[in-house]
Parts: structure tokens; sequence; C-alpha cells
């Protein structure tokens, strides 16, 4: 661990970084790449000691009321935080000035913080977005090896959704030729189906491979799946983004499954949905019940 003062904490799109690096060990992170910028070790994490305090200056000088975003480069919710607990205070920062809030994730220590997550959807908004890739307890420990597995995470969604809390799943990435079958898209939608997520979101069927999580990506690759190196190296060559033999039947089958059980679908309707502040009324709605003692 590293900590490091830094000059700002909010982007012009209003997303933090309250770390950088990750310890989930995720075999295919793309935030591995050299593009990002990160001249040490990945697992090595940086701290920003002064993010809190950062924070609460740039939401107390804000005109206008927005969501708030965490996740985008590193997980809010890795290991040390269950420590150090900035990210509990982030959020109780953006509740205390009445921002909303939107997390993505693929830890179940975003539980820890349901409290203020609850008590900020009741003031504005809350989004907890979850990542789901693979429905087999056994592959998922090698592809995600030091974070919980994929049935934990479905059941912390069904605790946000008891919670009255809307979420979202990240349906990627899906590696070809590991996970990229049916029977595991299906085993998936059948989470979202039970834990009733507002959503799903994908990026086609496949991953982003560049230099620095590619040679991650394949050293691994030979130590989990002998050989398949060679198939990748073959038929994807150097390409950034690469797709599934399958991406067009079972992008086909997500999208089918959203259109028929009224959840949102894709880049688009997500990222509207989880950016927008929600209307002017119902914030005079809770305050108007609150002047008159409800």
């Amino acid at each position: 661990m590293k900590e490091i003062i830094s000059k700002s904490i909010l982007s012009a799109k209003n997303n933090m970084n309250i770390y950088r690096g990750c310890t989930h060990g995720c075999i295919y992170c793309d935030s591995r790449s050299e593009c990002y910028g990160m001249t040490y070790t990945f697992e090595d994490i940086e701290v920003k000691v002064n993010a809190v305090s950062l924070l609460e200056q740039a939401l107390a000088k804000k005109k206008s009321k927005c969501m708030i975003t965490t996740g985008a480069m590193t997980d809010p919710y890795i290991p040390l935080e269950a420590t150090l607990q900035n990210t509990r205070k982030c959020l109780e920062v953006i509740e205390k000035y009445d921002f909303g809030a939107c997390l993505l994730t693929k830890s179940d220590l975003i539980l820890r913080d349901i409290d203020i997550l609850k008590r900020i959807n009741e003031k504005t908004k809350c989004v907890v977005q979850m990542t789901l890739t693979t429905y087999d307890e056994t592959l998922c420990k090698i592809l995600e090896p030091n974070v919980c597995t994929t049935k934990r995470r479905f059941e912390a969604l069904c605790e946000l959704r008891d919670a009255g809390i809307e979420t979202i799943v990240w349906m990627t990435p899906i590696l070809p030729f590991i996970n990229d079958t049916k029977e595991n898209i299906e085993g998936l939608l059948g989470y979202c189906m039970e834990a009733e997520v507002k959503g799903i979101l994908i990026f086609g069927i496949g991953m982003t491979l560049r230099y620095g999580n590619r040679e991650y990506y394949y050293k691994k690759l030979d130590e989990h799946f002998p050989g398949l190196k060679r198939e990748y190296m073959k038929k994807f060559g150097s390409a950034y983004g690469i797709k599934s033999p399958y991406n067009t039947q079972l992008t086909k089958l997500v999208k089918g499954f959203c259109k028929e059980n009224s959840m949102l679908y894709g880049e688009k309707e997500i990222f509207e949905y989880c950016l927008k502040f929600p209307e002017q009324d119902k914030q005079i709605t809770l305050w108007s019940e609150e002047k008159n003692g409800f």
C-alpha cells in the first residue's frame, strides 16, 4: 500500500476513484493496461489519503446536484476498504450534501454500507452495479480468485433489492472459449431474474486485450488453460476488442431476455438511467413531509 496526496477527486463527469490498483486478481482486468499509466505493481494499492476531504470540498462548491459515480477503474470495495473505510466515508459525504450515488463493484463488502446506501436512496437516488461473469463457482474462483464468487454476489443483489436499492448487472467481460457458453449466460440471467435487477449491461460477448493486460492474461491462460493462448494468438492476433465466436447468438439471448422482462439493456439505456439525478419533485415531497412532521 502506498499513500498519496491527490490534487483532485472528481472527474469532469463526476466519477471518482478512491484507490488505484486492485487485489481482486481477476485474470482479465483491463485496468492493468499500460495506457492508464500504472507505473507500479498493480496489486500495490495507491490510497488517496485526502480523498474524503477533497470530495467534501468539491460537493460543497457544486451549484447543482448530480450522481456521483465510482468503480470505473478500481473497485471501491477492495479488501483494504474493510479497514480503511474510505469508501464509506465518501458515501457519508455524498449523503451529507444530498447527492446521488452509483457504485460498481464485485464485492459483497458493499453490504456493510447498506445503511448509508438506503439513506441516500431515500433522499435522492442510489444505484449499485454488480459484475457477474461466471455462473460456475469453480471456474469463477479461477477467473476472479480474490473476491467473493458469483453466487455470493447474487445473494448481495437480493439483499440490496430487499433494501429497495435498484441494481444493474455488468455481464462483462465474457471470455472466448472459457465462459462464452449458453449455459453460463442462462445461469447468470437466472440470477438476474431472481434478484429483480433493473438492467443488464454487456459490451457484446467478448473482452479487451492491450499492452499490459494481454501479457498478464496470457500468463494466466498458460497456468489454468494450457494451449489456449495459442488459440487466442492465432484467432485474434494483436486486436484490442475481441469477440466470442458466439457473440451474435449470446448477445441476442441477453437482449431478448431483457426485452421480455422489461429490463434496461445496453450502454445507452444503462448509463442514462445511472447518471440521471432524480426529479426535483421527489426532493420537494421529502422536504414537505419533513416540514409537516411525517
